[in-house]
């Protein structure tokens, strides 16, 4: 039996994170792509609050100098069929603070741009593909956003609302780059080693612009994507955090909260090497610099053992030996605390992949409880636990926090917000979307599907 938190309770895992981790004025607005992956058309998933917003979830931010905070929600599920596209609006995200990261340092002049555009529209790979974001940085609205080919950047632009009016950052067309009044003389570097197959932040924080580094650094600490393939490097990091005091009760705690039977957590002594290894790769999601690809280490090279205790008697088992939900669980303890910690954005692909609806709605409390994530951390994941959505007034996402992706005849994705249907506050949400009322859902015949299971004809003539 998976234990539930009670809504809004202190977890213990929590202790000291209210003293560490970064300005707490910064949230994530809204992400906005087009031609990217299965989205033809411009899409915007937006995590401003709503008047159906749930009483005690959204999180007031300044966002100008005197002016009234704005409420921002600290979480967000997408919904829909399988192959409908809800993965791919968190890898569009995770894409990109890729090329923010990357394009400079791990590009090369002439060489062509992984772009991943929606290939299947008249242009193809030819046409460009554009990405979005709006946030709120130390207490500053902020927007940014670039259009890009697989050979160069077409536009790039910043702007921000320090008063509530716009304040040009950047517009670059093509390769004309245009800084506000205060940045020409510093902009001049950063200009001088520009590639048109680079991002303008990415190059400028290779020149240590005073400001457009905060910018930089944003998307160093946010938009950590967990997905299938990053769970032998997830728990790795969960891994390393047991090296730490604080760290280690806060991973304790929610492997106790998961009602998994474990009581202490141990490894052996790690070589040089790997320790190397598992201190690059907690850096890379503290946002510190590493420009090493660490998929290749496995948990085998830690040798965690868990304890188990049942009545009187214990036993330690070798990771190995685990519950593969006991496995996915580790692997997501990692970010979590990390994200908690620093008040950060962070992305789950499959949320529920092997874990119990009541622990997948403990992990999204966690970040819902204005207790439990004082840093204003933010979490946005797709799944297909629809009890996520609630039969009644008692939800674990407000209604202005539910999307869906649904596909049409010509293979492109639409993304749209469950608040387009306008549901009442005692809706039966996650009974209405199974039969099919919001969209997001395979449409099955039965009589097809009894079609295919007869035999194609007489097997004895």
């Amino acid at each position: 039996m998976v234990s539930l938190r009670v809504f809004g309770d202190t977890p213990p895992l929590m202790s000291g994170i209210a003293r560490e981790g970064t300005d707490q004025r910064s949230m994530l607005i809204s992400f906005a792509a087009q031609n990217v992956r299965s989205f033809r058309d411009r899409f915007q998933l937006s995590l401003l609050a709503t008047r159906l917003s749930e009483a005690g979830v959204p999180r007031e931010i300044p966002w100008r100098d005197g002016g009234r905070p704005i409420s921002v929600l600290p979480a967000a599920g997408i919904f829909g069929a399988n192959a409908s596209g809800k993965s791919n609006v968190l890898m569009a995200m995770a894409e990109m603070r890729e090329f923010v990261l990357n394009s400079f340092r791990h590009g090369s002049p002439g060489g062509r741009i992984a772009t991943a555009p929606f290939l299947l529209g008249p242009d193809g790979e030819n046409a460009p593909s554009t990405y979005e974001v709006e946030l709120v940085l130390h207490g500053v609205r902020h927007e940014y956003g670039f259009s890009l080919d697989s050979e160069r950047v077409i536009r790039e632009w910043a702007r921000s609302y320090p008063r509530g009016r716009a304040v040009l950052l950047l517009q670059r067309d093509g390769d004309h780059i245009d800084l506000g009044s205060h940045l020409r003389g510093r902009g001049r570097a950063t200009e001088e080693i520009l590639r048109p197959n680079a991002l303008f932040l990415s190059t400028a924080a290779a020149t240590n612009h005073p400001l457009f580094l905060p910018l930089y650094e944003w998307f160093q600490r946010n938009l950590d994507y967990a997905d299938v393939h990053t769970r032998h490097v997830r728990q790795g990091i969960t891994a390393k955090l047991l090296e730490e005091d604080d760290r280690r009760q806060q991973v304790l705690a929610l492997l106790s909260e998961a009602d998994l039977g474990v009581t202490d957590v141990s490894r052996r002594e790690f070589g040089p090497e790997v320790k190397e290894k598992l201190s690059k790769m907690l850096d890379v999601i503290r946002g510190e610099d590493a420009e090493e690809d660490f998929a290749e280490v496995e948990i085998d090279e830690f040798e965690v053992t868990m304890k188990h205790r049942a009545g009187d008697r214990e036993a330690e088992l070798a990771f190995g030996q685990e519950s593969w939900g006991t496995l996915v669980w580790f692997g997501m303890i990692g970010l979590v605390v990390e994200a908690l910690r620093r008040g950060s954005v962070l992305l789950a692909d499959e949320l529920e992949a092997s874990l119990h609806p009541a622990l997948v709605t403990v992990l999204v409390d966690l970040f819902q409880s204005p207790r439990s994530n004082p840093r204003r951390a933010q979490l946005i994941f797709n799944s297909h636990e629809v009890t996520l959505m609630g039969d009644s007034g008692e939800r674990p996402l407000g209604r202005d926090q539910i999307w869906f992706t649904e596909k049409d005849d010509d293979g492109a994705t639409r993304l749209y917000s469950l608040i387009d249907y306008a549901p009442r506050r005692q809706e039966a949400i996650a009974r209405r979307y199974l039969a099919g009322r919001y969209g997001g859902t395979p449409i099955l015949s039965r009589r097809r599907l009894e079609q295919i299971a007869e035999p194609v004809g007489d097997a004895e003539e």
